[in-house]
């Protein structure tokens, strides 16, 4: 009987050992407007494999990272990346009617837009930073309208991973207007 108390007291000590984590999500820069426009569908998304996991990354000096294992995304990376993808997209280019990948049918899109996210992390320097190919094809004949890469970097605005997130959101916000100008 003492081995099973004891066993019990191990399992709730481990319990309240993970909550301490912490989790975190990707914010878009405003809500899309409601309503019609023109139809985008963001993905399928891509994304290297170093940050295709549910723990934060920052990056400690040029072939050393470190992957936090109390900092967490709340939910796939992927699908937030999308889904944020999405909304700063359907702002610029003033539509409510903006779908994340997989959707019913290409004739319901205008647009398709894929990402191919080669970094997402932070450095010890204090910036986030972002690599993205993207590409955006009319639907449904799936002809190429635009392609690029877009790379940029955004200081932290303060110390630690909430910071770091939203500085993360912020180069997605950017290169919406990025993808939105190669549609335009």
């Amino acid at each position: 009987m003492n081995r099973f108390f004891i066993l019990l007291a191990v399992l709730l000590l481990a319990g309240c050992a993970q909550s301490n984590k912490s989790f975190y999500v990707l914010t878009a820069n405003g809500p899309a407007p409601s309503g019609g426009g023109i139809s985008i569908g963001v993905g399928p998304i891509t994304l290297a494999e170093y940050i295709d996991r549910p723990n934060l990354v920052v990056q400690q000096g040029p072939n050393q990272l470190a992957v936090s294992e109390d900092h967490r995304w709340a939910g796939d990376l992927s699908a937030s990346i999308a889904r944020v993808t999405a909304a700063n997209l359907g702002r610029e280019m003033k539509t409510g009617n903006v779908r994340t990948y997989p959707w019913q049918r290409d004739e319901e899109i205008s647009y398709q837009v894929t990402l191919d996210i080669r970094q997402l992390h932070s450095e010890a320097d204090g910036h986030a930073v972002i690599e993205a190919g993207w590409r955006a094809y009319s639907l449904p004949d799936r002809k190429l309208k635009a392609s690029r890469t877009f790379v940029d970097r955004e200081p932290l605005a303060a110390d630690g991973y909430a910071a770091m997130v939203a500085a993360q959101s912020r180069l997605l916000a950017r290169l919406a207007e990025s993808i939105a100008a190669g549609l335009r």
